[in-house]
């Protein structure tokens, strides 16, 4: 699986102040240690940028290049400062994100298209967000069609169906997981990607690794080929290299079912059993679930 590390972001209190003073020594520091956490792909996120957004784009994209041979997400609204860093990128790079609103199209499919990049295609209609697994069909395929109508390939798109955090509704949470189920038979030739950070935002910070990495697996199973993570979960880079198999087993097959005997698992085992059973809304979240 390709991991995008999500670590130099420009709301982080210690790379915010880099970016905004041009101080290129903790950006560059950054970019060296998830680089050796193990990740494919550096994000570069400096937000909407509204004022000198292209050359802070183009500078941070220097900046880091000058550490990594990695390709590189460029994140930000801006659109003139998108193309700033397509621009310097010196491999091939990827978009993110361009959504179905009709600016963010008319002004993102082209850069795709002129800069040859791969795009994540959020899947965000015109009426915000897709309320079922179902609408994230009809989005994805209107989505992609438009973008092939530019003349970007399929191969390029990647389809990120929007993880939304497990603290405010299980419904999304599970018609996620049914969307990626349904992406293969729609959209053969595309990729896949999700922010997985968003479905423990706003839980509290040592529930935010169980729930990430059980919601990996969830979607790994139907083959997730990106995901947009914490460079430093170090469980979370083991098992998306392959090296938890027992643990991914595990998890699918409770999705499946099956309910295992508690008190034959290891403490970790437990985690995960009952993490699934949140994430699938078999019982219900609260902030104790793991000690119940």
């Amino acid at each position: 699986m390709i991991l995008i590390g999500e670590n130099i972001n420009i709301m982080s209190k210690t790379i915010g102040p880099a970016l905004r003073e041009r101080n290129p020594i903790p950006i560059q520091e950054l970019a060296k240690a998830e680089v050796k956490a193990g990740v494919d792909y550096l994000d570069l996120n400096i937000g909407p940028a509204r004022r000198q957004g292209d050359e802070l784009m183009q500078w941070v994209v220097n900046v880091v290049q000058e550490v990594t041979n990695l390709p590189l997400s460029l994140d930000t609204t801006n659109t003139v400062a998108m193309e700033a860093g397509l621009k310097v990128c010196k491999s091939k790079a990827l978009i993110n994100s361009i959504s179905l609103q009709p600016a963010r199209l008319e002004q993102g499919l082209p850069l795709a298209k002129n800069y040859n990049a791969n795009m994540i295609g959020l899947l965000w209609g015109v009426e915000g967000m897709p309320r079922d697994a179902n609408e994230r069909c009809m989005l994805a395929v209107d989505l992609v069609y438009k973008a092939n109508e530019k003349g970007i390939p399929s191969d390029s798109i990647w389809i990120d169906p929007i993880a939304s955090p497990i603290s405010v509704e299980i419904n999304q949470v599970k018609s996620c997981v049914e969307f990626m189920s349904m992406l293969k038979d729609i959209a053969p030739e595309c990729k896949s990607t999700v922010g997985l950070s968003n479905i423990s935002n706003g839980t509290p910070a040592h529930l935010r690794p169980p729930l990430n990495r059980t919601y990996l697996i969830m979607l790994m199973r139907y083959g997730l080929h990106s995901a947009i993570v914490d460079a430093f979960d170090d469980e979370l880079v083991k098992i998306a290299k392959g090296k938890m198999p027992e643990i991914v087993n595990l998890v699918y097959r409770v999705m499946d079912g099956e309910k295992p005997n508690m008190a034959s698992l290891s403490p970790k085992e437990v985690e995960y059993v009952k993490t699934v059973r949140v994430l699938t809304g078999e019982s219900l979240y609260s902030h104790s679930w793991l000690e119940i």
